[in-house]
């Protein structure tokens, strides 16, 4: 099982009709650092974290020298989530948008998302991070959809300490965002702040590379 089957109120059925689709970046675009580490890290609490940090030392000397982002995320999961319950996992992913979110969200980004929505864009947040971990976000920014990288969670719904899909990064964004919209897709705009947004940024009319530098 993966974590989709708590996040339908983000699933559409196809392109938004006469609507210009517009794709954001979420970590370090829409907000000041990365999500996940920071949801991790918290409820860790700073003991834990240390500890975690710690037993992860082996996967973090193998990102030393592969660079697999994917890898290293997925042994943060099992440190830090193994076990944890959908439910539980939700509501504390609830807790830390709430928590964190003035001080967290670009002024500039959101002013450009809040001027898209008034111009009846059909907005898309695409993310490397779990979409369990953003969806509040996304609920709170009145997206009209997310695209993330899935979490594993077994028959009892609990982390199985893996992910479910590659991680959404580079042209994995691209691919979820054609499964979702169709091959033919050309974004009205894009936006994101590092190399993982490329290939995304690549299929815009208006391609927007750290373009917001605020802090709240």
């Amino acid at each position: 099982m993966s974590d989709m089957g708590s996040l339908q109120d983000f699933r559409q059925s196809g392109p938004p009709e006469g609507r210009p689709i517009v794709a954001f970046d979420f970590d370090g675009t829409l907000t000041i650092r990365d999500s996940f580490t920071e949801f991790l890290r918290w409820r860790a609490g700073s003991g834990g974290w240390a500890l975690g940090l710690v037993r992860m030392a082996p996967a973090v000397a193998a990102y030393a020298r592969d660079r697999d982002r994917g890898r290293i995320k997925a042994a943060s999961v099992k440190e830090f989530l193994l076990g944890v319950d959908r439910a539980t996992l939700e509501a504390d992913a609830e807790r830390f948008a709430d928590r964190v979110w003035t001080r967290f969200m670009r002024p500039d980004a959101l002013e450009v998302w809040n001027d898209w929505g008034d111009r009846g864009a059909h907005r898309v947040i695409v993310t490397a991070s779990p979409e369990t971990t953003v969806a509040p976000f996304a609920r709170r920014l009145g997206a009209e959809s997310l695209l993330g990288t899935h979490l594993a969670f077994d028959s009892q719904d609990r982390v199985t300490g893996a992910f479910a899909t590659a991680n959404c990064r580079g042209e994995e964004k691209v691919r979820r965002l054609h499964a979702a919209y169709g091959p033919g897709l050309r974004l009205a705009a894009a936006y994101g702040d590092t190399s993982g947004d490329t290939e995304m940024l690549a299929i815009a009319d208006q391609p927007g590379f750290r373009v917001f530098t605020r802090r709240p």
